[in-house]
């Protein structure tokens, strides 16, 4: 039954995209007559229709033979952002050129994005039943992007036009792109011809971030045995103060060999350890697909307090569990928090795995804390003890649980956020 629907669907997805870009809105309305007419006119003796089926049918038919006349030959480059932000319009440029040597009008420009089909696995674990509805939605979820046909101004032979092309972006997440379609009505206005040309490209689609009110971070600077490791860096790391004079005991290699030949005397470098704040960002990935949405707006959040954190005078620690158990750092010569919502734009949910991994893997590094961030999908005892253990090891806690149930009997300190409702939920913080 699986197999069957899923190749069902499939087909009539893929239908109905060629019949979008195939037809015009007067061949869509031509195509509509023809089914209509091909029902109505099945006993010619009652009913004249099967005439208008025979005209629509043939306007289709020599529309079709007469693409053939309409296919030009182009080439197109695309000029995309190397990234987006979801829930946000984009443009980019595209060059088209006309290779032949007659003037090309009448021209659209469709781009083809990846096929949002899902394969038979996807299909089987996201869905309980096989419906056309639920399908659509999945279909939907899969697309990144949306970029809509634009209409071509004409092209002068051997001619190169430049046209900027508008999309909106979904949904974070990586879209693909595979090529550029070249689209010309024939002489009917009915069926297009269409010219395929490779262009595969590439751009990533960042979470969605929302504004937040100033945010006091839990915790205080600590001192970070071996500082920050930088880029050149072996051992200890410690911040340059400046040159004083040789003391019996200090190490040859913190010598400063140009004061010491310029003043005769052994001059050091001077050091002093490194004290700043190291904070985590916690997110939950443990939930099924049944709560995608309320993962998408976690995600958001996190993005939202990623790019809020000063990374500059603080560490920051992304920490999720998706194949392993993830630590990206960000600040005083680390990752920068641009790299850190590229991350985040790939964060999938984990559901084969317990949610004690997460909570190992926090518990490890919780001498280094100074403070933590958690962002949770549910208040279940699992996630209560996991906050329980941080509180009683001394580690600072922000709890924020993004979930449409509702928590009974919270704490003060616990901030519950409705999913499609995060901005009202982060003021509130």
């Amino acid at each position: 039954m699986w197999k069957f629907s899923h190749w069902i669907f499939s087909l009539v997805a893929a239908s109905q995209r060629l019949i979008e870009r195939r037809l015009t809105r007067a061949g869509m309305l031509v195509g509509s007559v023809l089914i209509g007419t091909a029902a109505l006119g099945i006993d010619t003796n009652l009913t004249v229709a099967y005439r208008i089926f025979a005209f629509t049918a043939a306007l289709l038919m020599v529309g079709w033979a007469a693409t053939a006349l309409q296919r030009g030959r182009f080439s197109a480059a695309r000029h995309l952002p190397r990234v987006v932000t979801a829930g946000e319009p984009f443009s980019y440029r595209v060059t088209v050129n006309n290779l032949a040597a007659a003037p090309r009008d009448g021209l659209a420009l469709i781009d083809d994005l990846a096929d949002p089909r899902p394969p038979l696995a996807e299909f089987r674990a996201r869905m309980r039943f096989p419906t056309y509805r639920l399908w659509k939605r999945l279909i939907s979820e899969r697309k990144a992007c949306a970029v809509d046909e634009l209409a071509l101004p004409e092209v002068a032979p051997r001619g190169t036009l430049d046209v900027t092309v508008r999309g909106m972006a979904l949904r974070r997440g990586n879209q693909h792109f595979h090529g550029i379609t070249i689209a010309r009505a024939d002489p009917l206005g009915l069926v297009r011809g269409l010219t395929q040309v490779d262009a595969p490209a590439n751009v990533l689609v960042l979470p969605r971030r929302y504004t937040l009110p100033p945010v006091a971070l839990p915790g205080s600077r600590r001192y970070q045995p071996g500082g920050v490791a930088l880029a050149a860096s072996i051992g200890n790391s410690e911040e340059f103060v400046g040159l004083r004079d040789y003391r019996p005991g200090d190490p040859l290699q913190r010598i400063h060999w140009k004061s010491y030949a310029r003043a005769g005397e052994p001059v050091v470098r001077e050091y002093q350890d490194e004290y700043y704040e190291r904070h985590a960002l916690i997110l939950d990935t443990f939930a099924g697909s049944q709560q995608a949405a309320a993962f998408e707006d976690a995600v958001s959040i996190a993005a939202s307090l990623a790019c809020t954190v000063n990374t500059q005078e603080c560490l920051l620690d992304l920490m999720f569990v998706g194949a392993e158990s993830y630590l990206y750092t960000a600040g005083r010569g680390q990752m920068t928090t641009g790299s850190l919502l590229e991350v985040l734009a790939g964060v999938q949910l984990c559901a084969s795995k317990p949610f004690s991994n997460l909570q190992d893997a926090v518990t490890a590094r919780r001498g280094l804390l100074t403070g933590s961030i958690c962002i949770l999908l549910a208040w279940d005892d699992a996630r209560r003890e996991f906050i329980r253990v941080l509180r009683t090891l001394g580690v600072p806690v922000l709890v924020l649980v993004v979930s449409a149930e509702p928590v009974e009997n919270r704490e003060p300190w616990l901030h519950v956020i409705t999913p499609g409702k995060v901005a009202e939920g982060l003021a509130r913080l």
